[in-house]
């Protein structure tokens, strides 16, 4: 698959909306073996307990099992790190493009499962919104926070619990004044200017993380099954602290360890003197 490129419509539409569908984003031979891999997992698996280099950790008790560092479970997570499909695009928006930290730093990699009832509350918007999901463009470049990259894995229709975005609410001034108390778990079914991103198995959407928005409730049998992975800025830091065993980095290309680790640590007594990201490219 050719690496895409984000045209000048994208650009027009990202910044209007602050979200884009990549269609056909994921093959059918990847969307196998990564189902594959869900069918796998332990429906009954412990709050806390570890899949591998896999930690669950759902958010809310109905966002359904969530299981994050799930790059570390290799095969088919590892090759969506730089995906053709979408790695231009979060260099782009989320990458310091013609600046001295160029380049993208995977914060999240999660992969989940809803089933009925479950669903995930409204969140982010650009009122008081924190500089981790903030959206920017300034002098012909982008500068955003976090791009968000939620690849479906089975076909998201209605009743399947779909993201749900409010366009363009990455510019807001303004709280959603029907927003509710996120701490509360309000459903954002019926949230005034919330749509449902429906996808077809393999399609992707793409946004900013301060782009308002939540997970529709699931009503139908079965599962919801994605793939979330959010990049930032080279600079930035693990929300919730995982790290890599060296012996996962030594699976990858350097291109793909350099997503998930663009600034090694340096420990005292080391001889090397360290090189910035821009210099170790060349």
């Amino acid at each position: 698959m050719e690496n895409r490129t984000p045209s000048p419509l994208d650009d027009f539409l990202f910044d209007l909306n602050g979200y884009l569908i990549l269609k056909k984003a994921a093959d059918s031979d990847l969307l196998a073996r990564l189902n594959a891999r869900f069918d796998e997992f332990p429906a009954d698996l412990p709050m806390g307990a570890w899949l591998g280099g896999a930690q669950r950790r759902d958010y809310t008790p109905e966002t359904g099992l969530e299981l994050h560092q799930a790059v570390t479970l290799g095969g088919p997570f590892a090759e969506l790190i730089d995906h053709p499909s979408w790695i231009n695009y979060v260099r782009h928006y989320g990458g310091e493009e013609k600046s001295y930290v160029e380049g993208v730093f995977i914060d999240e990699s999660i992969a989940s499962v809803r089933t009925s009832g479950g669903h995930h509350p409204v969140h982010s918007g650009g009122f008081r919104g924190a500089m981790r999901g903030a959206y920017g463009y300034k002098n012909g470049v982008f500068r955003c926070g976090q791009i968000n990259i939620i690849l479906a894995l089975n076909d998201i229709g209605p009743g399947d619990g779909a993201t749900m975005i409010v366009p363009a609410s990455h510019k807001s001034n303004f709280d959603h004044p029907q927003k509710g108390d996120y701490a509360k778990g309000d459903r954002m079914d019926a949230l005034q200017g919330a749509l449902p991103a429906y996808l077809e198995a393999g399609d992707a959407l793409l946004f900013v993380d301060g782009l308002m928005h939540g997970g529709s409730s699931r009503t139908n049998a079965g599962e919801r099954r994605i793939t979330i992975y959010r990049y930032g800025p080279i600079w930035g830091a693990s929300r919730f602290g995982y790290q890599y065993e060296n012996e996962f980095l030594d699976t990858l290309s350097p291109v793909q360890r350099r997503i998930l680790q663009p600034v090694p640590p340096v420990f005292p007594g080391k001889s090397a003197v360290p090189k910035d990201y821009t210099m170790q490219q060349s």
